[in-house]
């Protein structure tokens, strides 16, 4: 089951990936119906996680490693693994963990939690690869999602596992001086390449962007719920024109739903140079409201929320320079573009999620 972890994380929540393969042979003495080992092969998509593709004797097995500290511990993964559980019985896409002998979904192996997925054939469809009816089915599959997140978990209160903080719009401040740290550990960058160049353009752009319109930084979201919290399509998988799983629900949480479903579109649609594929949005969008019963002015809000959100944000250019980690480099152009082009076309698309 080809995996993806989050695309926008935080570099505080990483750490080290170990390197080797895993302890397949204790793994499987707990759960005795999978059979006997006969190759397990790293899955390469994971930015935070591992994941390999486990061969038995009795089939084929996702196995997951679970490395991201903030959710990495057993209670917050058997939460996840509960979760996906009740919504498999809803009928929903997805593919809850195995059992082992003793009924648990998660294996602790020298400190290290691990769970064991049936493998779903399946592959990954971006924006580009979905008609305006997949769009609308797409929209229709997140509401479903959130109208049934709030019928297996808990009540939400005011505040919810993630804490209010989550909620509060990026302070400019904040923005600015580390733009200003980003910029110096660019220009030091040895040997200076075509990449240093872009990000050095893209940081002074984005200061020249946020102090010309540092008035409309939004106020906290009022309202929030259960979400997946890592909706993208390396964590989506079809079959043919239907999707076929939902994985990775690693960022399970509590937080403002509307914006779960704008900031899934920006990452569908985008273009690889930046822009969004506005009728694509507006048919998801569409199909979202009707889902879950949200008007168009908690879309308009989300929008712009997260429109503010991404103009503040530099998770790709943290990795490179601050974590020396090149992985995200590719996302940079198409993540940096799209901001500036979301500013000149705020108002498109706002209309286009808000209707």
């Amino acid at each position: 089951m080809p995996r993806s972890s989050e695309p926008l994380p935080t570099p505080a929540g990483r750490h080290p990936r170990p390197s080797g393969a895993p302890p397949v042979g204790a793994l499987l003495r707990r759960h005795r119906h999978a059979g006997e080992p006969l190759a397990c092969e790293p899955v390469t998509e994971g930015l935070l996680n591992r994941g390999f593709r486990l061969t038995t004797t009795r089939g084929t097995y996702f196995l997951k490693q679970h490395l991201d500290a903030p959710t990495a511990d057993r209670a917050t993964i058997v939460r996840q693994h509960r979760a996906t559980q009740r919504l498999h019985a809803l009928g929903l896409p997805v593919a809850p963990p195995l059992a082992d002998a003793t009924g648990r979904t998660v294996a602790v192996v020298d400190g290290h939690c691990y769970a064991l997925h049936p493998w779903i054939d399946g592959r990954h469809r971006d924006g580009t690869q979905l008609t305006a009816g997949c769009s609308r089915r797409l929209g229709t599959l997140l509401g479903q999602v959130h109208t049934a997140l709030d019928r297996v978990m808990e009540p939400t209160g005011p505040e919810g596992p993630h804490g209010a903080d989550d909620r509060a719009s990026a302070d400019l401040q904040d923005t600015f001086r580390a733009i200003d740290e980003l910029i110096g550990l660019v220009r030091a960058h040895r040997p200076r390449d075509s990449f240093d160049a872009l990000a050095e353009h893209r940081l002074r752009e984005r200061r020249r962007l946020l102090a010309q319109h540092a008035h409309h930084r939004p106020p906290p979201a009022a309202a929030a719920g259960w979400v997946h919290g890592d909706f993208h399509p390396l964590n989506l998988l079809y079959r043919g024109a239907e999707p076929a799983a939902i994985v990775d629900w690693d960022r399970l949480g509590v937080r403002p739903r509307a914006e779960e479903a704008v900031r899934a579109a920006a990452i569908f649609f985008v273009r690889p140079g930046g822009e969004l594929a506005l009728e694509k949005v507006r048919a998801y969008a569409r199909a979202y409201r009707r889902a879950t019963g949200a008007c168009g002015g908690e879309l308009a809000a989300a929008a712009h929320r997260v429109w503010w959100e991404r103009l503040n944000d530099f998770w790709t250019l943290r990795w490179r320079y601050q974590l020396h980690d090149r992985r995200a480099d590719p996302q940079f152009p198409a993540v940096s573009a799209l901001a500036v082009w979301w500013t000149r076309e705020y108002e498109a698309v706002r209309d286009a999620f808000a209707g």
